[in-house]
């Protein structure tokens, strides 16, 4: 069994809730830490889900900040990862392991 450190995703959020990564067929992912930052001068929203399931649901982020989570939670394989916020000057840095 290999276990590797991935970045499971990094960019921008979108408006709507949009998948951010899917665990591969044979692999289970543990989501280690995400890291949300607010680009902008203003206020914002964001909510991130793990199949389907809301574990930050419109978590409020201070204008030109970031927020630190640190977890550990399991998506076997064909689980998705996915989230949104209320402005795409939102940026999700999400990381993780993989284990085939």
């Amino acid at each position: 069994m290999a276990t590797t450190a991935q970045v499971l995703f990094r960019g921008a959020a979108s408006l709507t809730n949009t998948t951010l990564y899917t665990t591969p067929s044979n692999t289970t992912a543990v989501i280690t830490n995400i890291v949300v930052s607010n680009t902008s001068a203003t206020p914002l929203t964001f909510t991130i889900n793990l199949n389907g399931t809301a574990i930050l649901s419109a978590v409020s982020i201070a204008a030109n900040s970031s927020a630190f989570f640190d977890l550990k939670q399991v998506l076997p394989a064909g689980q998705v990862l996915s989230g949104s916020a209320s402005a795409v000057s939102v940026n999700f840095s999400i990381s993780g392991v993989q284990i085939v």
